[in-house]
This record gives structure tokens, C-alpha cells and sequence, in this order.
């Protein structure tokens, strides 16, 4: 192929760790410090973000997933015993859709597992495996669960009286709440699903939307509306338990309501309903109920961040809904306006956001239109609440920010670190990019932890590029630009010596070749900016990728193993025999 190579540098190893680059146009104010210049998530797919720390003290790190507009799938990893930060590409080439963003699993043997799917229109998960416990610089391919019904917000367990299996909630079967049990990865990151796909609940309402969490011994819990509350008003909101050894799915009291494998259970949003079934009915309001969060209390008690959105969709006021032993006491905390984002007359549901500190269920963090220098933004506030549930004080987080936060999320497990709270900032149009609205949701994550690396480049000791060879007995680092002939997406891009590392037409996935050894990445060169050309909506369809014009190549090379980054995200780890 014809392309050009503009090198900009060729250097010897000198830094311990990969710094990103930042677009310093995108960068947080009021507050915050940046994750990643480009990325969002929806608020139904959980744990979008997790903290892992073992007992031997040899893995202490935090994993945040997100998706961007070019349909890049990617993680931050963060090492609090290196102080390294690397962004990691877990998928090119994905369903521009912020519905689609990673979930987090710790195995039992440490290893990293995430999960992905696209948007209600296709019947499978996607899910990747980290090779080194703890590690997700180290995924392995990407795999495949395949299911009889679409999928979305992948919400994966493993539960101590358990140990050897996954239980998988989703939004599948008819749209509704939805769990499988899955095998934990074999030798080869395959997985089978034991038992299931079995719909939880059946709803009145068209689509349920579910938040989940577990006792971490033997219960899942699951919050969930009769609908979506742009359709159904009212818009009642419901909870139960299910016990993994039995299967039964019971009331806040232990009230056996069904067993999952012998069929749903009914639930509608009548007065005679919220009566028969008061346990189970967490509000029934007349207007229309959304959900945020779910968690629950020292005593095992659940606790939920909700919102009832007026008539008119117009007006949003935040609750906090606890269970108490006797009933379900729900407190209002604040109006927090209409919807967020920049787009009239679309999604008029979508509040700014609520997260419960699962370590501490009296902080709560609700996003807020807040009149500051740059006029009226949203901003991330922290309401303290008794144990009884009501509003002691209020504090905020983020002050005369310039652009919008919103979508907060607490980290699972991270109370012993100083980086807990992690959000969404910046513009947003649309959950999905297209014709319509090609700007998708323009946003970036950031969080509250000013420790990360410096972002500024070291400074390197430049070579010719031309007088480089690979020698696995010396570390490097190369940087380059390379200027991509869409006519001819393939062949050799760079030669080191015997290291070559290519584009193979066919799959246009790069590949490392070395002494007859082929390393095939699994991600596309390429984007899914075609999206922009296309009408609104989830119809199955994979676009043809969007070739690059040209792309920042950086490969690092040290002790046997070779990184390989493009536009600054970690695409392949090598480990060379």
C-alpha cells in the first residue's frame, strides 16, 4: 500500500509507565479530574466501575468502563501500587450507543472478566477475559454467549455459597428482567450457561427497567418499574429478592411470590395490586417512576435512589426509598429540574442522575441544575441522610463547573481508596449516534481523584527510525504517525527488523508477525462513525467501519513484552516466548 510514515519519535525505554494523552479542549472544571477525554455509559448496566484489592496485597486496582461516540468500548485501569494508569480498548467498532457501556467481574481466580452487548438488537453477550488476575491490559479474544432473545445491561454476579458459577441479569426475554447461570471461563475463556435464559417478573407495562445488586452470599436483589415512564403513567416501582438455591423469588419480607423456573410473576399498577402486594410495591405514584440505584444498608436492608417525573415530564424531583423492617419510607430530597441534555423533545425522562454510596448508604450524590459563573449547570451534590432517612446536610462536590455533570456512580468496593466517585461531563444530544443527531453524547468521565500520573509526555532521547531493529534483548519506545490509503487498507505498515506488524485486509485487524508467529488483534482499524449517515435507531445492522485517514501508532517494548497503542488506547499486550 502507499502510505506515509511520519515518525515522530524512536526512543529508547526510559518510562516505567504509559502516559495518555489528553485533549486538553475536553478537560472537567469546577471540580473533578479527568478519566478520559471521550467516553459515557447508561445508568441500567452495572458495575460500570469496580474497585479490586486482594488479601495478599499483590493487586489493588480500579477498572471504569465506558463507551464513546466512535463506538470504542474502553476501560481506565488504575494501579495504586505503581501509580500506573493505562486506557485500555476493549472493542473498536461497536454500536455507537451509550446503553452499551462494559461491566465489571472479578473471577475466582482473579482474572477481570467484561461484559458488553448492543442495544436490544441481537441475541448474544460479548465478554472478554483478562490472561493475568487482575490485569485487563492482558484481555484475552473476545467471546461470544449466545441467547434466544436480545440483550442489554449485562449485570453479572458470583455469590460466595456459589463460588463456581456466574448469574447473569439483563434486560432479555419479551424486554423484561431477565437471569441465567453461567459456567466461569474454562482454559479457553469459554463459558456455557447451565441454566436459563428464565424472564423474572411480566409486566403490564411493555419494558421493565431493572437495577440489581447482590448479598454477595446467596440473594440478588432487583428493583424494577411496570415500564418505561415516558409510556406508562403511572409508572409504579417494585422489589424482590431471588434466592439463588431455590430459585424463589420472594417479597422485602421473605414472602415466597414464585419460583423463577416454573414462570413469571405478575405484577400491574393498580390500587388493588399495591394492596395485595404492599412488600413488593415500593411507590405507587401518580406519576411516573424512574430508578437510579439500588443498594443496601448494614442490617441487609435495601435502599433506592429514584425519581418520579411529573405528568408533563417536565418537572423531576429525586426520593430516596428505605425499607425500615415495617414499610417502605421514601424521602424527597430535591427538585433536580427537567432533562439534562441538549436535546428538546427527546427523552424527557433522562434526569441528571443519583448514586447511593454502597459502603455508606446515607451519602447519596444527586446531579443538580446549579445557577454559577457560567449560568445555570449541572452539578454533583452529596446529601447526607440519618439512619431513619432524612436529609441532615447537603455539600458540594462540583462548583461553577463549565459544562454539565451528570450519571455520577459510586465504585463498588472502593472505600479504602482516595478515587470513589467517578461521573459523566460535558455535552450530551442523543444515546446514540446518528443521522439526527451525529454528535451522539459528547461527553467525557471524570472523577475525584487528583493522584493520576502527569498527562505531559517525559522527555525522550530521539533516534532515526530507520536505524531501528528489533531486538528482544533491548527495550523501546516508538511513536508514529501513519497516513492510511483507503483504497488500499492493508499490508505492511512498520518493519523492525524481523517484528512487522500489519493490516490484514480481509478482517482489517493489525496483526504483530515475528519469526512465523502471527498476533492478531481483536479490535478493527476503524471506527463506527458510518452511524453519522445513518437513521436513528436499533435495527441489528453493522455499517460498514469507517476507514482511518491516519492513526497514532505507539508500540513499548520491554522485557519480553510488547504494547501496542493506537490513538493512545492499548490495543494488543504480546508476551513473546
Amino acid at each position: 500500500m502507499k502510505e506515509k510514515i511520519v515518525w515522530i519519535f524512536v526512543v529508547l525505554y526510559l518510562c516505567s509507565f504509559h502516559l495518555n494523552a489528553q485533549n486538553a479542549e475536553n478537560n472537567p472544571t469546577g471540580g473533578g479530574y479527568q478519566v478520559a477525554a471521550e467516553g459515557a455509559w447508561c445508568w441500567f448496566a452495572d458495575p460500570r466501575a469496580l474497585h479490586y484489592e486482594n488479601k495478599e496485597g499483590t493487586i489493588n486496582k480500579t477498572y471504569i468502563g465506558y463507551i464513546d461516540i466512535h463506538g470504542n468500548i474502553k476501560a481506565m485501569q488504575y494501579d495504586f501500587q505503581k501509580k500506573e494508569q493505562e486506557e485500555v480498548l476493549i472493542r473498536s467498532y461497536f454500536q455507537p450507543d451509550d446503553h452499551n457501556n462494559p461491566t465489571f467481574l472479578v473471577l475466582p481466580d482473579e482474572r477481570i472478566m467484561i461484559f458488553y452487548s448492543r442495544h436490544t438488537d441481537e441475541p448474544c453477550f460479548y465478554y472478554r477475559v483478562s490472561r493475568i488476575p487482575g490485569d485487563i491490559t492482558t484481555l484475552g479474544e473476545e467471546k461470544r454467549i449466545e441467547t434466544k432473545n436480545n440483550t442489554t445491561y449485562p449485570s453479572p454476579f458470583i455469590l460466595s455459597d456459589d463460588p463456581e458459577h456466574i448469574y447473569l441479569c439483563w434486560r432479555g426475554i419479551g424486554w423484561h428482567p431477565t437471569i441465567a447461570k453461567l459456567s466461569l471461563p474454562d482454559g479457553k475463556d469459554e463459558v456455557d450457561v447451565v441454566w436459563g435464559p428464565y424472564q423474572i417478573v411480566q409486566s403490564t407495562g411493555a419494558r421493565p427497567y431493572a437495577k440489581y445488586m447482590s448479598n454477595g452470599k446467596d440473594k440478588i436483589y432487583l428493583t424494577y418499574t411496570t415500564g418505561h415512564p415516558d409510556n406508562e403513567l403511572p409508572n409504579f416501582l417494585y422489589f424482590n429478592y431471588i434466592d439463588i438455591k431455590t430459585l424463589q423469588l420472594t417479597d422485602v419480607r421473605g414472602t415466597v411470590l414464585s419460583t423463577i423456573a416454573d414462570g413469571t410473576f405478575k405484577v400491574n399498577k393498580t390500587g388493588d395490586y399495591a394492596k395485595q402486594y404492599p412488600s413488593t410495591v415500593v411507590d405507587n405514584p401518580s406519576e411516573r417512576d424512574w430508578v437510579w440505584q439500588i443498594a443496601s444498608d448494614r442490617n441487609g436492608n435495601p435502599v433506592i435512589a429514584m425519581v418520579h417525573i411529573s405528568d408533563n415530564k417536565e418537572s423531576h424531583d429525586y426520593y430516596y426509598a428505605k425499607w425500615n423492617g415495617h414499610e417502605w419510607k421514601k424521602t424527597f430530597l430535591i427538585n433536580a429540574g427537567g432533562h439534562f441534555h441538549q436535546t428538546p423533545n427527546l427523552e424527557k425522562c433522562y434526569s441528571a442522575g443519583m448514586a447511593i454510596d454502597p459502603s455508606n448508604v446515607n451519602e447519596v450524590y444527586c446531579s443538580l441544575p446549579v445557577e454559577g459563573k457560567y449560568g445555570k449547570v449541572y452539578e454533583i451534590v452529596r446529601f447526607i441522610m440519618s439512619e431513619d432517612g432524612e436529609v441532615i446536610s447537603k455539600e458540594a462536590v462540583t462548583k461553577d463547573s463549565q459544562l454539565n455533570n451528570v450519571r455520577p456512580y459510586m465504585i463498588p468496593a472502593s472505600e479504602g481508596t482516595p478515587l470513589r466517585l467517578t461521573w459523566m461531563y460535558g455535552n450530551y444530544y442523543d444515546w446514540i449516534v446518528s443521522l439526527q443527531h451525529p454528535q451522539g453524547y459528547s461527553t467525557g468521565i471524570a472523577c475525584d481523584f487528583k493522584g493520576f500520573p502527569d498527562r505531559k509526555k517525559k522527555k525522550m532521547i530521539a533516534a532515526s527510525g530507520k536505524e531501528i531493529r528489533f531486538d528482544p534483548e533491548k527495550p523501546f519506545v516508538l511513536e508514529q504517525t501513519i497516513t492510511l490509503g483507503a483504497d488500499n487498507y492493508q499490508g505492511c505498515l512498520l518493519q523492525l527488523g524481523d517484528l512487522e506488524y500489519y493490516l490484514n485486509g480481509e478482517t482489517m485487524k493489525p496483526e504483530i508477525r515475528y519469526k512465523g508467529k502471527v498476533y492478531t488483534s481483536t479490535n478493527v482499524l476503524g471506527t463506527s462513525d458510518c452511524w453519522k449517515t445513518q437513521a436513528r435507531g436499533t435495527g441489528g445492522k453493522w455499517y460498514t467501519p469507517q476507514k482511518y485517514g491516519e492513526v497514532r501508532l505507539r508500540m513499548e517494548y520491554k522485557k519480553g513484552v510488547l504494547c501496542v497503542y493506537i490513538n493512545d488506547l492499548l490495543d494488543q499486550r504480546i508476551d513473546f516466548d
